[in-house]
Parts: structure tokens; sequence; C-alpha cells
């Protein structure tokens, strides 16, 4: 029979089959919650190099503090540098005369007021121990009184009631022998009395000496304090001279879409902090020349030298005030304890005159901080980072309270807040 008349064998038709490994149906169920190995390495890669870094901002925090005080200056520098670029001056000759003469002239003002300084400064010294043991004698005549409702009274020597009365002499008979008894304890009461007279001004002194040691620890080195000063100065030149090139460089670590609002955060920062740096300048040179002219009226000893403490501790809000109205109120009481409270209501007017009239002058522009917020601050970085800590504080709040404003209230809150932004750019 021919091949072309047999009938076709149906075959079933082929499938394609997927060759797939046997246990591929094993492993579609859940996984198994839990850490793989290469997670948990990272994680403690992570957690390592966090710790590393806190321990690295920590040990080098007096670093941080002083480029931080050098990037404020430099701000203040650049606004020099713009005025000064009016006139066809390059802008690194601009920040450079600018910062040299600031120098010049703190070098010119100390060296036409250092014998003064000096002379002063020694009689501050000498006389500040006695003038607090004046005062500590002042405040115990004053227990039964007023005072005596605040502050404790000191052990009586004795019990008038169980004291035995000296026996009458006779007439023309020798006064009785002091028994050695009695000798040894008026030689006793007549030591207790001296070191009570001088226990506080010596015990006040230590703790002084104490918290002097904590807070002004980086001065304790004269290279480190010159290489800070000169690390200021320079990162002044440097950033004055051309601020727009690290401000790109910031703009370059944000991510595109963001750049524009980073811009704005990063402006209004600088504005707050370069505003704040002037207005704290101009109080500085007008509480510490008030305070001068004042103490010099009231006839107080080192006029010059407790103003000029004055005016470098007016940096400080809040808190420089109250320690440097401590020495003059103390020197004050060398006189008499009216002249020290006449130096206290001169200290007092001169605080109600710049938190009445010059801050709300001068800072109606620039930083608003909240006094709770403000002293909390100063207290923290005090307590944590001592005396630069506590002079970087308010610069540092107003930047991290700026960037929270613009970022998290209005950005993600949805609130409309006043910043600098909104006022007029004079300064």
């Amino acid at each position: 029979m021919d091949s072309r008349l047999r009938t076709p064998v149906l075959e079933p038709p082929r499938t394609h089959r997927r060759h797939t490994p046997t246990d591929a149906r094993d492993n579609t169920r859940e996984p198994v919650p839990g850490w793989r190995s290469g997670d948990v390495l990272r994680a403690a890669a992570l957690v390592m190099g966090l710790y590393l870094l806190l321990r690295l901002l920590w040990l080098a925090h007096d670093l941080l503090f002083i480029t931080f005080l050098g990037v404020l200056f430099g701000l203040a520098v650049a606004r020099g540098a713009d005025w000064l670029e009016r006139f066809r001056i390059p802008r690194g000759v601009g920040a450079t005369l600018i910062v040299l003469s600031f120098v010049g002239l703190l070098a010119g003002l100390v060296t036409w007021s250092a014998p003064t300084l000096r002379s002063q400064f020694g009689e501050l010294q000498a006389m500040l121990p006695q003038a607090l043991n004046r005062a500590e004698i002042w405040i115990d005549g004053h227990r039964t009184g007023f005072l005596g409702q605040f502050i404790p009274g000191t052990a009586a020597t004795g019990d008038p009631a169980t004291t035995t009365a000296p026996s009458p002499v006779e007439p023309g008979a020798a006064p009785p022998a002091e028994a050695p008894d009695a000798q040894a304890a008026s030689q006793d009461t007549a030591g207790a009395t001296e070191d009570a007279s001088t226990q506080i001004p010596k015990s006040l002194s230590g703790q002084l000496g104490a918290v002097a040691g904590y807070l002004f620890s980086f001065l304790s080195s004269t290279v480190a304090l010159i290489g800070g000063l000169l690390l200021i100065l320079f990162l002044a030149i440097y950033i004055g001279a051309e601020p727009r090139l690290y401000y790109k460089g910031l703009l370059h670590l944000v991510p595109r879409a963001a750049r524009p609002r980073a811009g704005e955060v990063l402006g209004a920062i600088g504005t707050t902090l370069r505003r704040w740096l002037v207005s704290q300048l101009v109080l500085m040179v007008i509480i510490g020349t008030i305070t001068t002219v004042g103490l010099s009226l009231l006839g107080v000893k080192s006029a010059l030298s407790l103003g000029i403490i004055a005016g470098l501790l007016e940096f400080i809000p809040m808190l420089g005030p109250i320690l440097s109205a401590v020495p003059a109120v103390a020197m004050g009481f060398l006189d008499s304890p009216e002249k020290a409270l006449f130096v206290l209501l001169l200290y007092w007017g001169v605080q109600f005159l710049e938190n009445h009239i010059l801050v709300p002058m001068l800072m109606k522009r620039g930083v608003d901080l909240p006094p709770v917020v403000t002293l909390i601050g100063l207290a923290l970085m005090a307590l944590v980072f001592g005396f630069l800590g506590m002079l970087v504080a308010v610069p540092f709040l107003a930047a991290v309270m700026t960037a929270v404003k613009l970022l998290y209230v209005e950005d993600v809150v949805g609130d409309d807040v006043k910043t600098v932004l909104d006022a007029p750019a004079s300064t």
C-alpha cells in the first residue's frame, strides 16, 4: 500500500514544560522573620560608625565651637566686604583689611590702657577677698533683722544660763589667776573667730577657682589660646572673602529638588547670625561704657576694669550681666554697704535700659528666642561643654530655631511664622 494512503497516527501535543528545580516548590512558603548575617553586619557597622562619630565630635568639640565662632565672625566680615566692594576693592583685600583693622584697634586700646588695667586688675585681685569678708561681716551683723529670716545664724558661743559668773574680788587682793583650761579655751575661741572670719572668703575663692578651672579649661595653654584666636581670624578672612564658595558647597550636598528651599534656609540662618553678632557687639560697647562711667561717678575702685568685664560678659546674655555684677558689688563693700547698694542699683538700671530700650531697638529684626529656651540652652551648654559652649549657645540656638521654623513649622505643620526672611534686609 502506498504510504500516502496510510492513516496518520495522532500523537498527543507536545507541551513545553519549564524545567524547574525539584525543590522550587518547597521555597514558596513564607520566609521566617529574622536578620540575616549581612543585615547584622550592616547594623553593627552603622552603630560602630555612629559611636566613633560621636566620640570624634566629643573629642573635637572645642575645635568645632572655635570653627563656629570663625564662621560667625566671617559672616559679619562678608557684609563689610560687600560694602567695600562698591569702591572697587577686591573682596579678599577688603576682608583682610577689616580683620586687620579690628585687631589693630583692639591692640591699640590694650596698649593705651595696659598700665591702668594692670594696676586695676591687680588691685581687684588683691582686694576682692577683703571685700567679700566685709560683706560677710555686714550680713552677720544683720542676721537679727530682716536678713535673719533668710540667712541662718551662727552657733552660739555659750549659754548665758549655764555660764558661771565670776566671783567678786576683794579690795586690795590680787585678781585670781586664770586657769590653764580657760586660757586654752580663750585661745581656741579667738582662733575659731579668726577662722570664721576667713572661712567664707577662702571657701569662695576655692570654689571660684574650681569653677574657673572647669569653665576656662581651654585657656590652660597659651599655645592653644593663640592657635584658637588665629584660627578664628583666618576663618573670618576666608569666609568673608568668598562666602558664595562655601554656600554652593553646602548646596551640593542637598538633592537638586530641595536646593531652592535649602538655599532659603541657609540664607536665613546667615542673616540671623550676622544680625545677632552686630547687635551684640554694639551692646557690648554701650554696656561697657555706661558701666565704666557709672562706677567712676560712684567712686568705685577699678572702675575701668569692672566696666571692661561687664562689656565682655555682655556677649553671654542673661548670665553675663549677673556674673559681672558680683565683683563690682563686692568692691563697693570696701567703702560701705550703702555704696554696694548703689552699685547694685546701677547694674539694675543698666539692665533695665538694655532690656527695654537697647535690645528692642537693635534686635527687632534679628533673634527672637524665648527667655526659657535661652536660659535652658545656656545652662545645658555650660554644664556639658564649659565656657566655650556657653559662649556659642545663643547663636547656635538661633540658627537651630531658624531651621526648625522654616523646615518643620512651615513645611511640615503648615503654619506661618515670622522669620528674618520677612524682615527688610538692612543689615
